[in-house]
């Protein structure tokens, strides 16, 4: 598996996900300015792993501040925090991470900022290989739930690409392999940025697990024609109650599968889950440039001046999943309950955010 995002140095070094599976270019990123537009471009997406790039970044910001005292330190840390929050508003990684950070500059509050640079490059590290450990563990846990023989769709990517290695739903699927299960995936093609045909079919291939593209509207009649056993996707968000923010689409395979009663799983990091927002009518869902929709490679596809609608994701109730499978086990309904007890469970809050 190819390293998603990494330090080299002083500097930060991403995969360039848009010119993936063609080539494989990296990007440099030498301040937080770097990281807010690599995420905002796409550079770098998947809600862990744009999580692991906010971690990095304000640590490369925290380098870039000139100044001995803590107070003025902290005053431009935050102004930087501030600037990377803002990068993608649906994934809930991003400001997890942010927020993590920043509660540990209050934490040393009067210390050195030398010393306070150590320790944000020590925590951006920490944070990435914890996230490598969280999905292993999600993908033991969820490989429980797939069969010796199975057909699994999935949605969008959230594989390695998507995180700081291995990957959630991904992970699952990698899990399931390795354990000598005889896996085969779907995966929709993933408009409009072609995440499952250009990445997820990439990663499989690669681990030799066998993958079948679709296009995006195929997925009821193959699930009607009992082709899919089991689906399961990422998450960029999930709501208290269980409610799913994950990309467009995504809703419509949960919806297909209830139908044609095939369990729908979401596997993702509790950093993932936001109990601050109590169901999905409040995840704010992002819209995107209209020309990912009218162009293809820059050139227009869609006659001039046609209206565009871009969300880049869906909200699935918490009614259509079948389990929320992270790095603490699996969860099921009732939601609102089964979310608060595991929270309860070894985990302790971060300014709001509860996490491992």
């Amino acid at each position: 598996m190819l390293p998603t995002i990494e330090w080299k140095g002083r500097h930060i070094r991403m995969i360039d996900q848009r010119k993936l599976p063609a080539k494989v270019e990296w990007v440099v990123c030498k301040s937080d300015r770097d990281v807010v537009k690599a995420i905002k471009s796409m550079v770098i997406r998947g809600a862990p792993a744009i999580g692991v790039a906010a971690a990095m970044g304000l640590s490369l910001s925290a380098e870039a501040i000139q100044a001995d005292a803590y107070d003025t330190f902290a005053r431009r840390f935050r102004e930087s925090a501030s600037r990377m929050l803002k990068a993608r508003p649906t994934a809930v990684n991003l400001r997890w991470a942010v927020e993590r950070m920043t509660l540990l500059v209050e934490r040393m509050a009067g210390r050195d900022p030398e010393e306070i640079r150590i320790a944000l490059r020590e925590e951006s590290e920490k944070i990435l290989s914890e996230d490598v450990e969280i999905n292993r563990k999600i993908g033991e846990h969820g490989q429980s739930i797939v069969p010796r023989k199975a057909v699994i769709l999935t949605h969008c990517n959230a594989g390695s690409l998507a995180t700081g290695g291995y990957g959630t739903a991904l992970g699952v699927i990698r899990a399931a392999h390795e354990a000598g299960k005889k896996i085969e995936v779907i995966a929709d093609e993933t408009r409009p940025w072609l995440q499952g045909l250009r990445l997820t079919a990439f990663e499989l291939m690669e681990d030799g697990i066998p993958v079948t593209v679709i296009a995006d509207n195929a997925a009821g009649s193959l699930m009607r024609q009992g082709k899919v056993d089991l689906v399961i996707t990422g998450a960029d968000r999930i709501a208290a109650n269980g409610d799913v923010a994950n990309k467009i689409g995504t809703y419509q395979v949960a919806v297909l599968a209830r139908e044609n009663k095939i369990p729908f799983y979401v596997a993702a990091p509790l950093s993932t889950i936001d109990l601050r927002i109590p169901s999905g009518e409040r995840i704010p869902v992002e819209e995107r440039d209209a020309t990912e929709i009218s162009h293809f490679r820059k050139i227009r596809v869609g006659p001039p001046g046609v209206k565009i609608f871009n969300p880049a994701f869906d909200v699935t109730p918490g009614r259509y999943v079948a389990g929320i499978i992270t790095e603490k086990g699996i969860v099921r309904a009732p939601y609102p309950k089964q979310i608060k007890k595991l929270f309860k469970n070894g985990c302790h809050l971060v300014e709001g955010i509860e996490k491992v």
